[in-house]
């Protein structure tokens, strides 16, 4: 067993490595951003080592600064976590070129199956079965429309170099074809330095179940299946394993294919075939086909692990170190059912935009799995992903799981930033879901009812303004000479202002009038109850008040102080302003360009994904306030319209 290993990662997998590798007695080096100086995972290592800038090309996608590293503190192996450098041949070749040991495959596997149109080929040659589609080299134009065609429409176009739904677009009818053509192949480009597609069949009530497969680089076992169609823009929300309406042919089917596929490449560590499943008529062992495999160790790996009771970044370090497998196929456990919730620091309501900021509370209830990078008072970066964490829970049935992870996000508390902790916890009592019948498409159909966002209930507002009326503690809480004490008070919530007035009666006692409603309130051991009811933990942070509101989610107001009411009465929307930090990626309009409302003005790149900026009226391009290329921050002014000639006229 190795003595000293690099984790060549950070956040939630570099923490959860880390943790693992301490249990088994092998001591750990961190490598950091200068963003990450602070973070979790350069605690827990027993050394760290600073590798460059914030930006990932700068720092973790180095691979020579991390072999150096490694090298200049003794560690004998390298673990790449997932992510950056987790499938590139290149780095994996260096890193045994330097006489280190790659925690996980080789260079020839990683190569074999990172290309889809080639590693598709391959599996046909395997027996692994394949979606019908075109998977060439000729990339010209007309050749892939007419691909197209004879695979019949909708077809998916699919970046042949991407994942994570980058470079992927769905495609109903022959004249949306060559659009998007150019807009996946363009994203593609951008994402991972090629530009090739494949073109596929698209299944219309396709399920996503992908079989977690470990090899010693001769053989090869499966730990069962994981369903991940919870999806959207083809970026998984809930995972969960088993598969709900898995039957023992249909499993025993796909992980012969899986385990084939695996050694097909003589593939050593962890690693996840993804197959897509029409699930139209249920599960049946011939309507499964290969989509591609990830030669690494996957974010929803935990939910494996609680089904198996295994720990799969021990059998990494193991298999790597020079052990066979640690079981064979007939031993390996399958017990209960487990979920896995990714909790991430977006606005959901403004259309999933990812969001940063200073994580003022952060907790998780006891008794569950909360795999995480970032603890109270760490800031969400715009330089990397913005998972906050992964909620795991097992029970020994899917409907004792599920319980479980409802009241899990429940008891999750989480401030500071925006996050879709809410639209996590509609989706966990969805009823189509809670049966199981889950496909791909269950999100989109029902985005709608999904991101409602509950209302703050009178006794939560109540209990916002209490806290910015900021009692004194003590017997004379509330003593005034003449009168009672008296507040009023204004906060703003999602926009819209709350005014109240607070009288506080005496110790513990207190009266909140907002509107035509009067709402008696009493403190005990536990906070305020306020007509009769916990609307919850209050926490107040500067001129924030966060109520934590258990099932209903958690509701922040700001203390409108008087004296800035004013501040945004000239507010209009002649700018297009960025919704959050990133690059600009490109500039779709011109000055003098007339526009509509609606009509693309800029496409924003931040935190992997592209984002589309749109006009907010009709008007005319009066100036461009950034280029392509331009790095800007949450709010920077990218466009300003002003009226027409027509309208001024």
């Amino acid at each position: 067993m190795f003595r000293k290993i690099l984790v060549a990662n950070r956040g939630e997998i570099a923490c959860r490595v880390i943790e693992t590798a301490h249990r088994m007695g092998v001591a750990t080096v961190a490598v950091y951003s200068e963003a990450d100086e602070q973070a979790r995972h350069v605690a827990l290592a027993d050394q760290a080592v600073p590798i460059g800038a914030a930006p990932p090309a700068e720092s973790y996608l180095k691979g020579d600064l991390i072999i150096r590293a490694a090298l200049d503190t003794g560690a004998e192996a390298i673990h790449p976590g997932y992510g950056f450098l987790s499938e590139n041949p290149d780095f994996v070749q260096a890193v045994e070129e330097a006489g280190l040991t790659f925690i996980g495959p080789s260079a020839a596997a990683i190569r074999a199956m990172g290309l889809k149109d080639a590693a598709k080929a391959l599996m046909e040659q395997a027996g692994v079965p394949v979606v019908p589609g075109y998977h060439g080299d000729n990339q010209a134009d007309d050749h892939l429309a007419g691909a197209a065609e004879a695979i019949g429409y909708p077809v998916l176009i699919k970046a042949v170099a991407g994942g994570g739904g980058k470079g992927m677009r769905r495609v109903d009818h022959a004249d949306d074809f060559a659009a998007a053509l150019a807009s996946a192949r363009s994203e593609a480009k951008g994402a991972f330095g090629n530009a090739d597609v494949l073109i596929e069949k698209y299944i219309e009530q396709p399920r996503h179940i992908e079989v977690q497969v470990f090899g010693d680089g001769t053989d090869a076992v499966h730990l069962y299946e994981r369903d991940c169609s919870l999806q959207r823009r083809h970026q998984k929300v809930i995972e969960e394993a088993p598969a709900p309406g898995m039957t023992p042919q249909m499993r025993a089917a796909m992980g012969e294919a899986a385990v084939r596929a695996a050694t097909a490449i003589g593939y050593s560590g962890a690693g996840t075939v993804e197959f897509i499943v029409d699930g139209s008529e249920g599960l049946h062992p011939d309507r499964f086909w290969f989509m591609e495999m990830n030669t690494r160790l996957q974010v929803e790996h935990p939910v494996t692990e609680a089904v198996t009771g295994l720990d799969l970044v021990e059998w990494q370090l193991r298999v790597a170190s020079g052990e066979g497998l640690p079981l064979r196929q007939d031993q390996i456990p399958l017990t209960g059912h487990a979920f896995e919730a990714r909790l991430y620091a977006e606005d959901v309501p403004a259309g999933f935009l990812p969001a940063t900021g200073r994580l003022a509370h952060l907790a998780f209830p006891p008794g569950i799995r909360a795999d995480t990078g970032v603890r109270t008072d760490d800031t969400i970066s715009p330089f990397y992903d913005p998972m906050i964490a992964k909620i795991i829970v097992h029970g020994a049935t899917r409907a004792v799981a599920l319980s479980r992870l409802n009241r899990a996000l429940e008891d999750t508390k989480v401030a500071g930033s925006v996050t879709n902790l809410a639209f996590l916890m509609s989706l966990a009592r969805h009823p189509g879901f809670r049966v199981g019948e889950v496909d791909t498409g269950l999100i989109g159909r029902d985005l709608a009812q999904l991101t409602v966002e509950p209302p703050a209930t009178l006794p939560m507002q109540a209990a916002a303004l209490l806290a910015a009326a900021a009692p004194p503690e003590g017997p004379l809480a509330g003593f005034t000479l003449w009168a009672a004490l008296r507040r009023t008070l204004v906060l703003r919530h999602k926009g819209e202002e709350i005014a109240g007035v607070v009288l506080f009666e005496g110790p513990g006692r207190a009266t909140v009038e907002i509107g035509d409603a009067t709402l008696e309130a009493h403190r005990d051991g536990q906070g305020w109850r306020i007509a009769g009811t916990a609307p919850g933990r209050v926490l107040r942070e500067g001129a924030t008040i966060h109520v934590f509101g258990g099932a209903q989610g958690t509701f922040s107001f700001d203390v409108v102080d008087p004296l800035d009411r004013a501040a945004g009465a000239g507010a209009h929307s002649d700018v297009v302003e960025a919704p959050m930090p990133g690059l600009v990626k490109a500039v779709l309009a011109s000055a003098g360009q007339a526009v509509t409302a609606g009509q693309p003005l800029a496409i924003l790149e931040a935190m992997k994904m592209e984002h589309t900026l749109t006009a907010p009226r009709d008007g005319q391009v009066a100036e461009l306030l950034a280029q392509p290329g331009t790095q800007v921050e949450a709010g920077a002014a990218l466009i300003r319209l002003e009226e027409t000639e027509e309208e001024l006229a």
